[in-house]
């Protein structure tokens, strides 16, 4: 049988060879956070993501995701490469658009899959053991709760794992395993009396510490909703078209957040410092040649139009953005063609 603790020390450092720059070990049990979800999901948070209901309680049992299990390696890799000044600049400049950090370079999931892939590989041949899988946001896991019980960081009052020396500006993955590694202790709480990232919220989607109702949520209103965004929420959502990142830019821990040193995740020239208005130009065959290999790719075309049609609503009152609206009036389909004449009415309004 293989050296345990020299096992965890060779992970560590493949991991980091790979580009992770974190890594910690826990043990499956999270029953009070499957509690958590199934209070949340009861409330009906959860908006129109079916899947978080669907696989019942896999999200909070490894074992019955992955029988045999009994170790979570959690991992982090960071995508920060917008500083607090530049993203209250672009959410400052009703004209140009505003996209999630986390999706303005590669999309993070073929990135972290290929990485994982050579990690669980070196793990196999070193450990001779079968059982392991790995996962990146494409699994039913309840990822932050296992990464802080492996010691990365704390989850905050705006429900995102937060570090106490890097911030909150990275991705997360899971390796699950049947070897018993030696776990990490839990990451302690430091969000303390502050609420900023309640306050800063614009939709006031955070309705209690450590509670987000995704049906108010940018992130979700933008991507995972596929259908029309309620109308009291439209002028909230400002000038961002995919995701949301005010609870984070606005938290006093990521004063520390580390610059990127992944150049697949380096935002992608099209995406940044874009005018609504020329977004909203993009034919169906400019939008699959410009998100390719894109997170983007998940709101869909449609939901694209959408979100451009409710920024420019609320851009700065022009000519030219009425006229672009009016332009897509017949080529686009009835939940699209309902934002943008909602757009060119606020347009028009004094």
């Amino acid at each position: 049988m293989e050296d345990i603790n020299e096992l965890k020390n060779q992970i560590k450092a493949w991991s980091s060879e790979l580009g992770f720059e974190g890594m910690g070990v826990s043990n499956i049990n999270i029953e009070e956070d499957g509690n958590h979800l199934n209070k949340w999901l009861k409330k009906k948070r959860h908006g129109s993501m079916a899947y978080m209901k669907k696989h019942g309680e896999k999200r909070s049992r490894p074992d019955l995701l992955l029988p045999g299990t009994i170790r979570v390696i959690s991992l982090k890799i960071h995508y920060y490469s917008r500083d607090k000044e530049q993203a209250e600049i672009d959410l400052d400049d009703s004209e140009k658009s505003y996209i999630a950090n986390y999706a303005l370079g590669r999309d993070y999931h073929k990135t972290i899959k290929q990485k994982l892939k050579l990690l669980v590989s070196r793990i196999r041949k070193y450990s001779k053991l079968k059982g392991q899988n790995f996962f990146v946001d494409s699994a039913p896991v309840l990822e932050r709760a296992f990464a802080r019980d492996g010691g990365l960081g704390w989850i905050g009052k705006n429900t995102n794992l937060i570090n106490k020396n890097e911030g909150s500006w990275f991705f997360l993955a899971e390796i699950f395993t049947d070897i018993e590694i030696p776990v990490d202790e839990p990451a302690t709480n430091h969000c303390g009396s502050c609420n900023d990232c309640i306050k800063v919220c614009p939709t006031e989607a955070i309705v209690a510490p450590y509670q987000l109702d995704a049906r108010r949520c940018i992130s979700y209103l933008t991507i995972e909703n596929k259908d029309v965004i309620p109308l009291e929420m439209r002028k909230a959502i400002g000038n961002r078209i995919f995701g949301c990142d005010d609870c984070q830019i606005f938290c006093p821990w990521n004063k520390f957040a580390k610059k990127l040193v992944t150049d697949d995740f380096l935002p992608r020239e099209q995406f940044v410092n874009e005018s609504l208005e020329s977004l909203f130009k993009w034919t169906r065959d400019d939008w699959e040649k410009n998100t390719q290999g894109s997170a983007i790719r998940r709101a869909g075309y449609s939901g694209w139009l959408r979100n451009l049609a409710v920024a420019l609503g609320n851009s700065r009152k022009k000519e030219s953005v009425r006229a672009a609206l009016a332009s897509r009036l017949d080529d686009t389909n009835k939940m699209v063609r309902e934002h943008i004449i909602w757009a060119i009415e606020e347009q028009k309004a004094p």
